[in-house]
């Protein structure tokens, strides 16, 4: 563990050549059926370090709950931005998670000089961004806007449950996994299941209407059953 521990070479790199805000971004729910797409964005200390932090996916759920208040005191800056599932059906995947970014990052209240993205994909864009890849596993950064987003996203998944019991989300936060393509065989989606997509195709459909998504070349395609 000690081996891949997540540093701060990168942001050490960018304060030396005068970047005094550099910020970490990343993303947690895009894979889910149900519930938001969420993108935590933090600011680091320079003087201060914070131990146990590794990417928020090599944790337990438990794990990430105990951090959750250490990294959070440990920012000096730190947000959380969402994407509704309304907003992925009617915007696409690509365009909700950018949204959700840009709720991120002007929640910051600072403007960054450089942004450090998880991935190869630049969800962020207008320029200053610098890609990482397993950025989460290596930047102390990155990591920090990993646990944020992926422990407020959880609790907001388990505090939904109740009114969702027989989907588990206290258990799978919306992502896939058997006991949840059970539950969508039986019963079909819920309102907070994410309604255009492709796994949707082959679904009862109760009360709840398919989204579909406007055709990109401006007509307009029913929504239904």
């Amino acid at each position: 563990m000690r081996g891949r521990a997540p540093n701060l070479a990168v942001e050490k790199r960018l304060w030396g050549m005068g970047n005094e805000v550099v910020a970490g971004v990343d993303e947690v729910g895009r894979g889910a059926w149900a519930g938001p797409l969420t993108v935590g964005a933090a600011v680091v200390p320079k003087d201060r370090r914070i131990y146990k932090l590794r990417d928020s996916k090599m944790l337990t759920e438990d794990e990430r709950e105990a951090l959750f208040d250490r990294v959070a005191e440990w920012c000096t800056r730190w947000a959380v931005g969402h994407a509704s599932h309304e907003e992925c059906d009617r915007l696409g995947m690509s365009d909700a998670q950018r949204l959700a970014a840009r709720r991120a990052l002007d929640a910051l209240g600072t403007a960054p000089d450089r942004i450090l993205i998880d991935g190869r994909w630049d969800f962020v864009g207008g320029g200053g961004t610098i890609r990482l890849v397993r950025g989460d596993a290596t930047s102390l950064t990155i990591s920090a806007a990993s646990i944020l987003a992926k422990v407020v996203r959880d609790r907001i998944m388990r505090g939904l449950a109740p009114s969702y019991p027989n989907y588990c989300f206290e258990a799978n936060k919306g992502y896939p996994c058997p006991r949840h393509k059970s539950a969508l065989q039986a019963w079909g989606p819920s309102s907070i299941h994410r309604r255009s997509w492709v796994f949707m195709d082959h679904l009862p459909w109760t009360g709840v209407p398919r989204f579909i998504r406007p055709d990109p070349q401006g007509s307009l395609f029913d929504t239904g059953q």
